[in-house]
């Protein structure tokens, strides 16, 4: 069962007289546990819909509705599928005290991996959740590899009852399911030999893995630093040559690079990011993967569309990371848009310096950051550093943020999509 959250006006939900608390039962006998049952159930043109109304009335609708003409209405939120890892390097576990609730759920849920490219590790698996991958085609899925011999990754994960990953991804490989993977490269733990074991593994896994990514262990200073630690330039730089040695052996074999390493990745190893032809089609860029390539793009396709900055003056605020890759973003904004823009990396006061991702960073930081500053016209923020609810990580609100700074702020995630439209005043 799940429940409606909100129906809109003029729809054929409201015309059902379906509301708020409404719950939705089967689907042509079946019944819903979630949003995915309710979105492959509900795919046909015509179904029977059994509900119970919140005054505890049963009805059943016989629906019909022209193609792709959705019903109208918003569900509840899913309850998050729990991690049953503990891993050393756990980010959750590496969170100070005092922040929202949520962010201290460590989720692992298959559907968040479908529905929003969220990594999981399928460690958590009953039967019926596979049977619903492969019966629902979850494809593709994202997963956390980290290592593919068996113990090693049970290691990892702390968690003695992980299956072995290569048997699972084989088993929904059988039935057309393809995967994106990452490796959290844990120095002394998963990296060298066994790093590129993990990569011989997956690549003659076949074509149902997708692409492999590398990303470096990031650890809050609230972390296991007992237990694990972050890596070594000189590691960086080898996992870099094990990457590149396996792109070596996929473009002439298979037309793709295959194997990627995140762009932190590179700044540890000191080393230049890789070509822009080189990612592709970007398909890891949520996991750091590409981000500076991907912004050098779309601020080439989106050139001709920033118009009215010349003269101004915009700040960018973003993590010490990105702090050091973002001039070479920043060039072709300035001769596209004739402003000038200052760079402002920030240091991140909540998790400690060592973690430099741009949308972990605190409201109170930007806030820090940008007070008194009446010589900047504008103030461009990461957008992934708010919720969908306005709110930065510590809870600050972005209208609160608005109210103590002297330039207006806008949100970003590509630089073009906060200058189309120029300042008002």
């Amino acid at each position: 069962m799940i429940k409606v959250a909100g129906v809109e006006p003029d729809s054929i939900a409201e015309e059902l007289g379906l509301e708020p608390g409404t719950e939705l039962l089967t689907v042509d006998g079946k019944e819903l546990d979630d949003f995915l049952d309710w979105e492959f159930l509900t795919a046909e043109d015509e179904f029977l819909l059994h509900v119970r109304q919140p005054d505890g009335s049963e009805i059943e609708f016989e629906i019909e509705r022209p193609a792709n003409e959705p019903l109208g209405l918003s569900l509840e939120p899913p309850r998050i599928r729990r991690c049953a890892n503990r891993c050393d390097f756990c980010f959750v576990d590496g969170l100070p005290e005092g922040l929202r609730d949520v962010l201290y759920i460590r989720d692992d849920d298959y559907r968040l991996s479908f529905r929003y490219g969220n990594f999981a590790t399928l460690t958590n698996l009953k039967p019926k959740d596979c049977q619903r991958i492969i019966e629902y085609r979850l494809s593709p899925l994202y997963v956390s590899v980290h290592a593919t011999d068996p113990v090693l990754r049970r290691y990892l994960l702390r968690n003695p009852t992980a299956p072995d990953i290569l048997e699972q991804l084989g088993e929904f490989a059988a039935h057309g399911i393809q995967f994106h993977t990452q490796i959290v490269m844990s120095p002394g733990v998963n990296d060298g030999p066994v790093l590129e074991q993990t990569l011989d593994d997956l690549y003659r896994f076949g074509p149902g893995v997708l692409n492999v990514s590398v990303v470096p262990v990031g650890l809050t200073e609230f972390s296991k630093h007992h237990l694990c630690r972050e890596p070594t330039t000189q590691e960086c730089q080898a996992a870099v040559r094990s990457i590149e040695a396996r792109q070596a052996i996929a473009r002439p074999e298979r037309g793709t690079a295959w194997a990627y390493g995140a762009d932190e990745l590179y700044l540890r190893a000191q080393l230049e990011l890789p070509p822009t032809e080189s990612y592709e089609d970007f398909e890891q860029v949520e996991n750091g993967v590409g981000s500076v390539r991907f912004l050098q793009r779309e601020i080439a396709v989106g050139a001709d569309a920033i118009k009215g900055w010349r003269g101004k003056r915009i700040g960018v605020l973003t993590g010490l990371s990105m702090g050091a890759l973002l001039p070479q973003v920043l060039e072709p904004l300035r001769n596209a848009t004739g402003a000038g823009f200052e760079l402002c990396p920030i240091e991140n006061t909540l998790f400690g310096r060592t973690v430099t991702t741009a949308g972990l960073i605190p409201g109170r930081d930007f806030a820090r950051t940008l007070r008194g500053r009446t010589d900047l016209d504008l103030a461009l923020l990461p957008g992934e550093a708010i919720n969908d609810n306005g709110l930065f990580m510590d809870n600050m609100s972005l209208e609160n943020l608005e109210a103590s700074v002297p330039m207006e702020i806008r949100l970003s995630k590509t630089f073009v999509d906060a200058l189309v439209e120029p300042l008002v005043s």
